[in-house]
C-alpha cells in the first residue's frame, strides 16, 4: 500500500518539478546567452549555436522526465473512485485508537 501511496506521489509531483526545473533552465540559459550577445555582437552566432545546443539538452531532460512518467502511469492501478472510498475507510479505521 505504501508503495501504491508512494507511485502516485511521484507521478503528481516529478513531472511538474521536472518541467519547472527544466522551464527555469531554459529561462537562465537564454538571459545569459541574451547578455553576452549584448556584450559581444560580434560574438552573436557562436553564442546563439551554443544555447541552442544548451537548450536541446535541457529539453532532453524534460523529454526523460515525460517518458518516465508514463512509464509508471502503467504501473499505478486503476481504482474506481467506489475503492478509493473503501480503502480510505479502511486506512482511517485502521489507524484510529480503540
Amino acid at each position: 500500500m505504501l508503495y501504491l501511496g508512494l507511485l502516485a506521489l511521484a507521478l503528481g509531483l516529478g513531472l511538474p518539478i521536472a518541467a519547472f526545473g527544466g522551464a527555469l533552465g531554459q529561462g537562465r540559459a537564454a538571459a545569459a546567452a541574451l547578455e553576452g550577445i549584448a556584450r559581444q555582437p560580434e560574438a552573436a552566432g557562436r553564442i546563439q549555436t551554443a544555447m541552442i545546443i544548451a537548450l536541446a539538452l535541457i529539453e532532453s531532460l524534460v523529454i526523460y522526465a515525460l517518458l518516465s512518467f508514463f512509464l509508471l502511469n502503467g504501473k499505478a492501478p486503476a481504482i474506481t473512485a467506489d475503492q478509493a472510498i473503501q480503502m480510505s475507510q479502511t486506512g482511517a479505521a485502521a489507524s484510529a485508537p480503540q
